[in-house]
């Protein structure tokens, strides 16, 4: 649309599943279930629109603490979604890329995260990096560990940044969390640290094109100063 600013990179905390659930007397996988079938148009409406990459905030180290008949769901949504999502990956040129320590989850899973990050690797123009057992405080520690092993003593901003999940990718220039919470929750902390944030009351499963492009229009006002006057 003319006249917007188009983010780079945006992150989404998709909040609001179980609420959105509970809203209609369903359980909290009812939720789950519906707000999958939403990534598929907000990730294709940014895309149209210009932008380079889509970070999901898709399952937290936190998430495991959830009862186990929630997290075997999500499990199978993410088996779903990995399945099905392919054609459009490779048809579109996108680049799948994960967040997180997917190592934790079931082998049938990581066979397909790792056949489809083979699949995509030579793409370069757009991203869809999916955080999945991801926590930021545990992606900093990580990285810290992983330069103290390769010898540094002494590490710049950009030694560090190379050490992130994310080290390929540029950092979040908008931060779009549903459901009405205002907090991060351990999102990409590094990577927001310009980020403008923007939240909004509507539930992840109702989060539409229109409502990704007021978030846009929302991000296009805003004067990004970066400390300067």
């Amino acid at each position: 649309m003319e006249g917007l600013k188009i983010p780079r990179h945006i992150g989404f905390i998709m909040d609001g599943n179980g609420r959105w659930a509970k809203q209609r007397k369903q359980p909290r996988n009812f939720g789950h279930i519906h707000g999958s079938n939403r990534i598929d148009e907000v990730v294709t409406a940014c895309l149209d629109l210009g932008v380079e990459c889509v970070s999901l905030y898709a399952f937290s180290t936190e998430n495991w603490q959830r009862p186990k008949e929630e997290v075997d769901k999500i499990c199978d949504i993410l088996h779903k979604f990995l399945n099905q999502y392919a054609k459009k990956l490779i048809g579109n040129k996108i680049r799948l890329q994960i967040s997180g320590d997917y190592t934790k989850f079931p082998k049938k899973i990581i066979n397909l995260i790792e056949k489809r990050l083979e699949e995509t690797k030579h793409f370069e123009n757009r991203t869809l990096n999916i955080a999945i057992n991801y926590g930021s405080k545990q992606e900093i520690v990580s990285a810290v560990n992983k330069l103290i092993e390769s010898g540094k003593t002494c590490v710049t901003e950009s030694d560090f940044a190379s050490a992130l999940y994310t080290a390929n990718l540029p950092d979040i220039d908008l931060v779009v969390r549903t459901s009405g919470e205002q907090r991060v929750s351990n999102f990409f902390l590094w990577q927001i640290a310009y980020a403008e944030l923007y939240f909004t009351p509507v539930l992840w499963p109702d989060f539409d094109k229109n409502e990704l492009l007021k978030a846009i229009e929302w991000y296009s006002n805003r004067d990004r100063r970066y400390g300067k006057v």
